[in-house]
C-alpha cells in the first residue's frame, strides 16, 4: 500500500486536478459542473477525481441522479506537517492553499473571502 503523503503529491502534482481543486475552494459542485471548463472527456476528469478521492483531497457523493464532489480541507494537513520538517514551510491553511492555487492558475483572489 503507498505511503498517505506519496498518493497526495502524486494527486496535486497534475494541473488539471490542482484547478479542480481550486474550483471546489468555491463550494460542492456536481461532476458534471467539475468537467465543463476543460476540454476532455467525462471519463477523463473521472479518473481525475478518483485519484482526487483517493488521496483524501476531495469526497464525493450521490445526490439523487447527480454526483457531487466537494473539497476536504484537512486532507493536506499530514502534507503540511511533513513540510513543516524542513523549517521553510508555514503550515498549509485553506486561505493559503486558495492563494497559491490563485498565483498558480493566475487568477485574482479577493482578499476578504467574499
Amino acid at each position: 500500500m503507498a505511503d498517505p503523503l506519496d498518493t497526495v503529491f502524486a494527486a496535486l502534482a497534475d494541473p488539471t486536478r490542482r484547478a479542480i481543486l481550486q474550483m471546489l475552494l468555491e463550494d460542492d459542485m456536481a461532476v458534471t459542473d467539475v468537467a465543463a471548463p476543460f476540454e476532455m472527456s467525462l471519463a477523463a476528469i473521472s479518473k481525475h477525481l478518483t485519484i482526487l478521492t483517493r488521496a483524501g483531497l476531495i469526497s464525493q457523493e450521490k445526490r439523487g441522479r447527480v454526483k457531487w464532489c466537494k473539497l476536504e480541507p484537512d486532507a493536506l494537513r499530514d502534507a503540511s506537517v511533513w513540510m513543516q520538517g524542513f523549517g521553510q514551510f508555514e503550515p498549509v491553511h485553506l486561505e493559503a492553499f486558495e492563494r497559491f492555487l490563485a498565483r498558480e492558475f493566475d487568477t485574482p483572489t479577493d482578499p476578504q473571502g467574499d
